[in-house]
């Protein structure tokens, strides 16, 4: 076994203090002080994502920025594991140094979502907010004054947030996938309308093949033959005949993602990326589609004055038959801040919806049907993004508030039973309820026989009254996206709803009854940063990695084209997006060390140089010994 550099550092110092018997005191004491000095030793940096079989993407811009790292002298591992399992190694216990991801967003941001990203105040606490523990008071300031600057303000706040972002790079933004989806032929309609086919809007949004709202004028989403061809998608006889819709009004959806058969907690952040299914169990205030605000379980919000608005709730009960009151939503937003709701300490919030339940001060139920919400000093536009969060049933979870334990024992000061628990039998309000679930095989769930979508409400569009289409969702799991495409070839799906990789796209093609449903997804890629420690917590020497990343390459590469590379988290929302952040072949902030995929490896080095760090005779990054 050889030696190392440090090992064979000590052996010398000491060979030469146990020979300086007769050395003078001056000699004596320089060998001393070398000897108190830490030695180097190389840079050590490990990446975690999920494997291929969960997502195609992440795997390859990790093996991506791997290989980089390892030709500027830093060892390098990329360590994959089960989404669940990541997410609560980054999310949770903030063990990691770096990690490649998807932010939670089904559709385009408001610049709003970055205030939990990367606000300083959320640093200690697990979940989506801040995850990298960046502490810039600088983003604080601009995250403050553009959640309250009126609208002809905000833009120019958001567009300096962006640049400082892109200057401190907590994390680096390298592109918007499209969501690829295989759909089947001939059984529902209205796949195409915009948007993910994954979004719980879309999906209340169906109507079974044949109905007057299929898949018409108002469909503007990008559908293709499976080729990738424009050939439109139509409905055959002999595909309705042949299992359609309307013998069989199941609508049978794929994933590759187990989360939600082992867990259904909308409060989990390791256990939910977009919350689709959950979404769907339970109802929040407003929805939104777009840009259009959709009054969900609030019958009508008005405003009483600048800060805050009144809410009458529609008539609406749980699925245990308990009626949603004002009393259920003055709960959610309490327990959101607090799911201790006093019993510990200090609060300890849910790790899910930080940012938004942060937008409100005070709730008051004025009677079981109203209830008035005071925001935080918001721009009112902002301020109803509070509304979206998920209610909860007070009967429920008000028993969940204790710190967790195990067998009569605390744990964990900062864990409360309603974030570790697995929630098997949701009672929500929403318009599917939970049947069962059998963990790595499937998820069923039911139409809500009394809901209020059933009753013509006021407010919600037409295409989503009396929906949804079909009386019972099945949601089977398969271990990789070639075996969901080939559910939906065989007919065995009408649907895919995780991730696909470009590789699925021919397979597609070929299938007669298939076609391929994309549209650009917001949920970016990104690598993320832990900068609560050296050399993350140095901005330079982040800058220095985010160089290192060919976004064009890793586009055309790793996404086959299924993606647009980017420099800001809202790049996909043009009218936020700042104009000298575009994309224009280069990253204009910290553009790629070399040319299509070729690094520069010795530019590349006098980065990390410039940022305060050395090699070693044999070409490694050198950093102090812990």
């Amino acid at each position: 076994m050889t030696p190392s550099p440090a090992t064979t550092r000590r052996a010398v110092i000491a060979g030469s203090l146990a020979g300086l018997g007769t050395a003078s005191a001056g000699c004596l004491g320089r060998v001393r002080n070398i000897a108190g000095r830490d030695g180097s030793t190389q840079m050590t940096l490990d990446v975690y994502t999920t494997p291929a079989d969960a997502d195609p993407h992440g795997i390859r811009v990790a093996r991506h920025l791997e290989e980089h790292l390892r030709a500027v002298g830093i060892d390098t591992r990329v360590n994959t594991m089960a989404e669940a399992d990541l997410y609560r190694r980054v999310l949770i216990n903030q063990d990691f140094d770096i990690y490649v991801g998807q932010f939670p967003a089904q559709q385009r941001i408001d610049p709003d979502a970055l205030y939990p990203f990367c606000h300083s105040e959320f640093n200690p606490e697990p979940g989506w907010q801040n995850p990298f523990g960046v502490t810039d008071l600088t983003i604080d300031d601009l995250l403050e004054e553009q959640r309250g600057a009126a609208s002809d303000d905000r833009p120019a706040v958001v567009d300096d947030l962006q640049r400082e972002i892109a200057r401190q790079q907590p994390f680096v933004t390298v592109a918007f996938p499209d969501a690829l989806t295989a759909v089947q032929r001939g059984r529902f309609e209205g796949w195409r309308r915009g948007g993910r086919v994954a979004k719980p809007m879309r999906l209340l949004s169906l109507s079974l093949s044949g109905d007057d709202e299929g898949a018409d004028g108002t469909d503007d989403g990008d559908a293709t033959g499976g080729d990738g061809s424009d050939r439109p998608t139509e409905t055959t006889a002999e595909a309705t005949a042949d299992g359609g819709a309307a013998a069989d009004a199941t609508l049978r959806l794929v994933t590759t993602d187990p989360r939600v058969a082992e867990n259904r907690n909308p409060i989990a952040a390791e256990y939910r990326r977009h919350g689709t299914f959950t979404e769907l169990l339970y109802d929040s205030l407003i929805r939104t589609r777009g840009d259009e605000r959709i009054p969900w379980l609030a019958r009508d919000v008005s405003w009483l004055d600048e800060e805050t608005v009144r809410v009458s709730l529609r008539e609406a009960t749980w699925h245990d038959g308990e009626p949603v009151t004002a009393a259920d939503v003055a709960f959610t937003y309490a327990f959101l801040s607090d799911t201790s709701m006093g019993n510990a300490e200090a609060p300890i919030p849910a790790p899910r919806f930080r940012g938004r339940s942060t937008l409100v001060r005070t709730t008051d139920a004025v009677d079981d049907r109203t209830v008035d919400v005071t925001f935080a000093d918001a721009n009112p536009r902002v301020g109803l993004r509070a509304l979206t969060v998920p209610i909860l049933p007070e009967h429920v979870w008000s028993e969940r508030t204790n710190v967790a334990a195990i067998a009569g024992i605390e744990v964990d000061e900062q864990t409360t039973d309603a974030l570790v628990w697995d929630n098997p039998d949701p009672v929500g309000s929403g318009p599917l309820r939970f049947v069962e679930a059998s963990p790595g095989e499937r998820v069923v769930f039911a139409r809500s026989d009394d809901h209020f979508l059933d009753r013509d409400p006021d407010g919600v569009p037409a295409d989503l009254r009396g929906k949804p289409a079909f009386d019972e969702l099945l949601l089977n799991l398969v271990p990789s996206d070639i075996a969901a495409v080939e559910h939906v070839a065989d007919r065995r799906a009408d649907a895919t709803v995780s991730n696909l990789g470009p590789e699925a796209v021919p397979r597609i093609g070929r299938e007669p009854d298939a076609t391929l449903v994309s549209r650009q997804s917001a949920a970016f890629y990104h690598v993320g940063f832990n900068v609560r420690s050296e050399p993350l917590s140095n901005p330079r020497f982040r800058r220095a990695v985010a160089g290192l990343i060919d976004k064009a390459h890793v586009v055309d590469e790793a996404f086959q084209g299924y993606a647009q590379p980017a420099a800001s988290p809202l790049a996909n929302a043009d009218e936020w997006l700042a104009d000298d952040l575009r994309f224009d072949g280069r990253d204009p902030e910290t553009p790629f060390f070399g040319t299509d995929g070729a690094l520069d490896v010795e530019a590349a080095r006098e980065a990390f140089r410039e940022a305060g760090y050395r090699y070693g005779d044999e070409g490694a990054l050198l950093v102090r010994e812990p």
